[in-house]
């Protein structure tokens, strides 16, 4: 389930800087903000047919800042409107309108890091209708989408969705994230499953807890892609994002509509973050 946040900004406290790298800090919050609700939180997870494996909690993702208008200054931008949007999806249907709504809304959150922050107030939340799911689509990354292999010695490497290995990984991510939510092995044998990229990958690089010990950089790509898979599955990557390290905001993609032979989106605008208005 999907949701639109609108943000107001107060300038007056910090100002009207903050970060590019700030995927942490929305991740952060989000867990938060989910955490802080109590017993709520755990009603919703008992709704939901959750169990207490964590791994099922992170079935989330959200987009970069939508933000109308705005300047790059090196690795901050700086926010010239007085708000923007964020757009926030969840897998669990059962109770998560209500659940969000009532637990986002008037929230009161600063994102940034120590040399830069902005103060934002969630005036609105917005649920938003899901698509009409097929077993071909496509869609535009509204966060950098991160697809990694696993090395032989144990650690990461991350690819472009072009990469020759990237479809197989992505479809072994998707049915691992359908095992976590369901409880059950995927019962579809021999699928067809197809990544097709439809557009020059723009490869990101983003800094997770920047400037602290735990420093680490993650890669993903902003892309627009189509995308062959079962109904379950394409549901399971509109929910959650394509690839990994979806609740630390990668992966999340609004759909593009086919005509003909060619796709077209419905509305661009905001080249930074290059999202779309999806109602």
């Amino acid at each position: 389930m999907r949701f639109k946040l609108t943000l107001d900004i107060d300038k007056n406290l910090f100002g009207d800087h903050i970060s590019l790298n700030y995927q942490y800090e929305g991740s952060a919050l989000i867990y938060r903000i989910l955490s802080n609700s109590g017993s709520d939180f755990s009603y919703w997870l008992h709704k939901n047919g959750y169990s207490d494996d964590k791994r099922r909690f992170k079935l989330f993702t959200f987009s970069r800042l939508f933000v109308p208008s705005y300047q790059i200054k090196g690795a901050y931008m700086k926010i010239l409107s007085d708000t923007v949007e964020w757009y926030i999806s969840f897998l669990p249907e059962a109770g998560t309108k209500e659940f969000v709504q009532g637990l986002f809304k008037e929230q009161v959150f600063e994102m940034g890091d120590r040399n830069a922050k902005i103060r934002f107030r969630i005036v609105n939340v917005e649920t938003l209708l899901p698509p009409v799911f097929s077993e071909s689509m496509a869609f535009d990354t509204l966060s950098p989408a991160c697809i990694v292999r696993q090395e032989e010695d144990g650690s990461e490497k991350y690819i472009a969705p072009t990469h020759p290995e990237a479809a197989e990984i992505v479809k072994h991510n998707l049915l691992n994230k359908y095992k976590a939510f369901y409880g059950k092995d995927n019962i579809m044998n021999g699928f067809p499953f197809r990544l097709n990229v439809l557009s020059n990958p723009k490869s990101s690089l983003v800094t997770i807890k920047q400037g602290t010990p735990q420093e680490s950089k993650i890669r993903g790509y902003m892309c627009r892609f189509e995308l062959n898979a079962p109904v379950e599955l394409m549901k399971i990557m509109y929910e959650t994002g394509l690839g990994s390290k979806n609740s630390q905001g990668f992966g999340m993609s609004g759909v593009y509509i086919k005509k003909g032979s060619s796709f077209f989106i419905r509305k661009t605008r905001n080249p930074y973050s290059r999202m779309v208005q999806l109602n």
